[in-house]
C-alpha cells in the first residue's frame, strides 16, 4: 500500500479548521484535522511536506512521523510545521484502524476504562469561529445559537451555568474571567477593581453549588510571573482544581517558580509541541497535570509518547479540546487508551452545536462521561454536505 494523494479541505465559515485526507492506492482514506492558521498550514503541507509523504506506506506511521518532523524548521513547536504533521499523523491512525477493522483506541492499545470523565470548557457556540485568534475578541460573545452559550454565561451567570452542568451530570467546568484584564493591561498587572470583578464567577459558583463543582482556571498564558502568583493566591480560597497556562510556556524555571508558589495544581500545556519541552518542565516539577492538544503537538504518535512520559513522573494526562470535531474525537480515542488519563476536555456548545454540521457522528456523552466510539479508525467522517459547500476550498497533491 502507498500514499497516492494528500487532500486538504477548509471553509470560510469555519476558517480555523483544516482537514487532511490521506488517499491510498488501496482506496482507503484517512481523515485528520488541525486548527488555527488553516491557510498557512495548507500551503506548507502541499508545498513542502507532501513530497516527503507521497509514495510511502501509510502504515509506517512512526517512520513518516519522524520524516515529517526531521525538517530543520520543525523544532518542537506548535507552529505550522507541527500542525501539518499532526493532521497527517491523525489521518494515518484513522487509516490504520480502517485497514485493521478496529477503532483507533484499540490500535493504541485498547480501552483502559469503560467510560471517561469529562469537564465542560465554558465556550460559546461561535467561540474561535473566526480567523481572529486574539483572546477576548475571538469570544463572539452574545451571538447565541442555543441554550449552551456558556462563555457569556460564566462571565455573567456562573451560578446558573454550574447548576445547568450539574443537572447534566457534569461536575467540572473551566472558565477564564481574567482574560479581559490581561488584554487591557498587557498582562503586567491587575487592579483591585478588575480582580474583584474576575473573582465574582467563583463566588457565585461556590455560593450556588458549594464544592459539588470542580473549577478549572484557564489563563491563556497572558500574565507575567508576579501577577500570575497574585492571582493564584487570590483564587486559592475557592479551591480550584487546576491553574492552566498562567504564564508563557517558554521557561521551565519560571513555571516551576509559579508551581512552588501555590497549593493548586498546575496544568500545562496545549501550547507545547513535541515531548521534549514537556520533559524539561517535568524535570523541574513545573507541571502537575500534562495537557496535550493532538492537533498541535505532533498527532496521536507524539501524544501517546507524552502521556507515557507523564506516567513515568506519576503525573496525569488530560487531552485538550477547544478545536474542531475530528481533533476532539482523536482526543477521546487517546484518552481511553492511556492509563493515566485524568479527565477529557469537552465543550457542550460545540459537541451539541456546530460539530454536528461538519461530521457524521459524535461520541456518546452522558452523565458527565464520554463513552468509547464504535466502528473503525476514528469512527467518524465528514458530512457529505461538507463536500458541496459553496465556501469550501480543496487542494490536492498527487503522486
Amino acid at each position: 500500500m502507498k500514499i497516492t494523494s494528500i487532500e486538504t479541505l477548509r471553509t470560510e465559515e469555519f476558517a480555523n479548521v483544516l482537514w487532511v485526507r490521506v488517499h491510498t492506492d488501496a482506496g482507503v482514506i484517512g481523515l485528520g484535522e488541525t486548527f488555527y492558521g488553516a491557510g498557512a498550514i495548507e500551503a506548507y503541507l502541499h508545498d513542502t511536506l507532501a513530497a516527503r509523504i507521497l509514495g510511502k506506506n501509510p502504515l509506517h506511521i512512526e517512520a513518516i512521523h519522524k520524516e515529517m518532523l526531521n525538517l530543520p524548521m520543525a523544532q518542537s513547536s506548535t507552529g505550522v510545521e507541527y500542525r501539518a504533521a499532526s493532521a497527517v499523523d491523525i489521518a494515518l491512525w484513522d487509516l490504520f484502524g480502517k485497514v485493521c477493522g478496529q477503532p483507533v483506541h484499540q490500535m493504541l492499545g485498547g480501552l483502559c476504562r469503560e467510560k471517561q470523565r469529562i469537564y465542560n470548557t465554558c465556550a460559546g457556540y461561535k467561540y474561535v469561529r473566526s480567523n481572529n485568534i486574539k483572546p477576548v475578541s475571538n469570544w463572539n460573545a452574545g451571538e447565541s445559537d442555543g441554550p449552551y452559550e456558556d462563555l457569556d454565561g460564566f462571565m455573567n451567570r456562573a451560578d446558573a451555568v454550574a447548576e445547568s452542568l450539574l443537572e447534566q451530570g457534569i461536575g467540572a467546568m473551566k472558565i477564564w474571567p481574567f482574560d479581559p484584564a490581561a488584554i487591557e493591561n498587557q498582562g503586567l498587572y491587575i487592579s483591585n477593581e478588575q480582580l474583584k470583578k474576575a473573582i465574582e464567577p467563583f463566588e457565585k459558583i461556590r455560593k450556588a453549588v458549594g464544592d459539588k463543582m470542580e473549577i478549572m482556571v484557564e489563563f491563556h498564558s497572558l500574565w507575567n510571573l508576579p501577577t500570575a502568583k497574585k492571582l493564584a493566591r487570590a483564587l486559592e480560597p475557592y479551591n480550584p482544581t487546576w491553574y492552566e497556562d498562567p504564564i508563557r510556556m517558554n521557561s521551565p524555571q519560571a513555571l516551576a517558580d509559579y508551581a512552588r508558589s501555590t497549593t493548586v495544581s498546575v496544568c500545562a500545556s496545549e501550547t507545547l509541541g513535541s515531548r521534549y519541552p514537556y520533559k524539561d518542565m517535568l524535570d523541574r516539577d513545573a507541571m502537575d497535570i500534562v495537557m496535550v492538544d493532538l492537533c498541535w503537538t505532533g498527532g496521536l504518535t507524539e501524544g501517546r509518547k507524552i502521556a507515557a512520559m507523564a506516567e513515568t513522573y506519576h503525573k496525569p494526562f488530560a487531552p485538550h479540546d477547544c478545536i474542531g470535531p475530528v481533533g476532539f474525537i482523536a482526543g477521546v480515542h487517546a484518552a481511553f487508551s492511556q492509563p493515566n488519563t485524568l479527565i477529557m476536555e469537552s465543550v457542550r456548545a460545540f459537541y451539541r452545536g456546530w460539530y454536528n454540521e461538519l461530521v457524521t457522528t459524535m461520541p456518546v456523552i452522558k452523565d458527565g462521561y464520554v463513552y468509547p466510539m464504535e466502528g473503525v479508525g476514528l469512527c467518524v467522517d465528514l458530512q457529505p454536505g461538507v463536500f458541496s459547500r459553496s465556501d469550501l476550498s480543496v487542494r490536492r497533491s498527487n503522486l
